[in-house]
């Protein structure tokens, strides 16, 4: 089973690249962030005719996030997370698989910036919250993949210039410690367990030329519990989907269970 997950910048602006995806990389569950659109505008028409059943929890112009499936998935749940601001951040839904029940968590977390402002601060407690609730759900369902754009650069091999990033809510030092908390959790970061130091990157953007000239960063990641990780067969940076007409400025990211 293939899973993916997109921040798609905008779900109507890039419907025919996300088809275009869908149709030649077929994956099971699609796990879209940034969607920008509320619930009744998003294109359950255009993945239903591609037998994709759609959960949504959208905004009106930002955030919005969305898990289209092939498969059934039950218990959908947009709660997880109070937030103080009341965007929508967080989807999650279960799903049977090869006798195991996994909790599928779909999260578009804050960007932060700048540091000095109130953006940070509902970052870091957002990113609380989420940290919070893993540590519940874990006691009730160890099977767990947590993905999304987490907007963390977990560290300096993730970014094309560390040094310039040093003070950003992307790479503080603060942030990565509170990933490596989600790790300590029992999650699995899936492209470090298969890639130790190899270049990973998920983003980039749209100016200067970034795409061009690599200057990327890896921001999309997949997080998967002790129980599931030897599940997992394979983990791949789709670039293709980048380098399109009309492309999101973060690109595909797939596992594939056994």
């Amino acid at each position: 089973m293939k899973i993916s997950s997109w921040n798609v910048n905008s779900v109507r602006a890039r419907i025919e690249n996300i088809k275009s995806y869908l149709l030649k990389y077929k994956p099971e569950i699609l796990m879209m962030q940034e969607i920008k659109t509320e619930d009744v505008n998003f294109p359950y028409d255009d993945f239903a005719s591609m037998d994709y059943e759609c959960h949504v929890f959208g905004q009106k112009s930002y955030n919005g996030v969305a898990i289209i499936s092939k498969n059934k998935l039950s218990n959908i749940r947009t709660d997880l997370i109070k937030d103080k601001l009341k965007q929508s951040r967080i989807i999650s839904a279960e799903i049977e698989y090869k006798k195991k029940k996994i909790q599928l968590i779909n999260i578009y977390t804050p960007n932060g910036n700048p540091v000095d402002t109130e953006k940070y601060e509902y970052k870091k407690d957002w990113i609380n919250q989420l940290i919070k609730q893993l540590k519940s759900l874990s006691k009730k369902n160890s099977n767990i993949i947590l993905a999304g754009d987490f907007n963390i650069i977990p560290s300096a091999e993730d970014v094309y210039n560390p040094k310039s990033f040093e003070d950003d809510a992307l790479f503080r030092l603060e942030i990565r410690k509170k990933y490596r908390e989600m790790l300590n959790l029992g999650l699995n970061d899936v492209y470090r367990h298969f890639y130790e130091d190899k270049e990973g990157y998920t983003f980039w953007d749209y100016m200067r030329g970034a795409w061009q000239k690599n200057n990327g960063m890896r921001i999309d990641h997949f997080l998967v519990s002790n129980s599931l990780i030897d599940s997992v067969k394979e983990i791949n940076i789709n670039k293709d989907p980048r380098g399109r007409e009309k492309p999101s400025d973060h690109t595909p990211v797939e596992i594939t269970l056994a």
